[in-house]
């Protein structure tokens, strides 16, 4: 039996799915209200590390509503819905490196102010939601998947704030390049990491689970 199996101790699951998919709900209103909050900002500062952190609450508002669609899904659906919200996470990382390669090439400068304020703002809503899923950080590849969401979004606010600071006292865009550049890696990893585990619960699934 696994480790898991061997405490009798707790809610039952249905009353862990429940409390669960309470979470995912605030998770998926937050990070949409902050997709809408940070977009603006981001092209009215002119900052390519806050439109990708936009591009991130908009992505894993997605993600959440994949997983809440999820819970009632059973044997490999749930990895194949992890795999869909591994896939996303790619595409977003890698719409990222090109967005911040043309900002690069036209050498403009962000407006740090407005970063440093939305920034403080994502963080708050960030690590809120992500003290909310600590608790169901384990598990399989779907809800593996929700913490590293959250995770990221928690360090890619800090990253923001510190290239905000960086661009007010350089001057210069290249804080701001270079934290979205690092969150848009941040997520190609992220994104490797739930597809590599989603495959390999769907390899080790019986073939009956395939037809769930």
């Amino acid at each position: 039996m696994s480790a898991c199996c061997e405490h009798d101790h707790g809610p039952p699951p249905s009353a862990v799915d429940h409390v669960y998919r309470r979470v995912l709900w605030i998770a998926l209103a937050v990070n949409a209200a902050m997709f809408a909050v940070e977009i603006v900002a981001g092209l009215t500062a002119g900052s390519a590390a806050l439109k990708a952190d936009a591009l991130d609450f908009f992505a894993d508002a997605a993600n959440y509503a994949i997983s809440l669609f999820a819970i009632s899904l059973a044997g490999a659906w749930t990895s194949r819905a992890a795999l869909l919200k591994g896939g996303c996470m790619a595409a977003f990382g890698i719409y990222v490196l090109g967005d911040t390669a043309l900002k690069l090439a036209s050498g403009a400068v962000p407006e740090p102010l407005t970063m440093g304020v939305v920034g403080v703002v994502a963080l708050a809503a960030n690590g809120g939601v992500a003290a909310l899923l600590y608790r169901h950080r384990a598990g399989d590849a779907n809800r593996r998947s929700v913490w590293l969401c959250s995770r990221n979004d928690a360090i890619g606010n800090v990253a923001v704030l510190l290239a905000a600071s960086g661009v007010f006292a350089s001057g210069t865009g290249w804080p701001d390049f270079i934290v979205a550049a690092v969150m848009a890696m941040l997520a190609l990893t992220s994104a490797r990491s739930i597809i590599l585990h989603a495959l390999q619960e769907l390899r080790h699934r019986p073939l009956s689970a395939s037809a769930d």
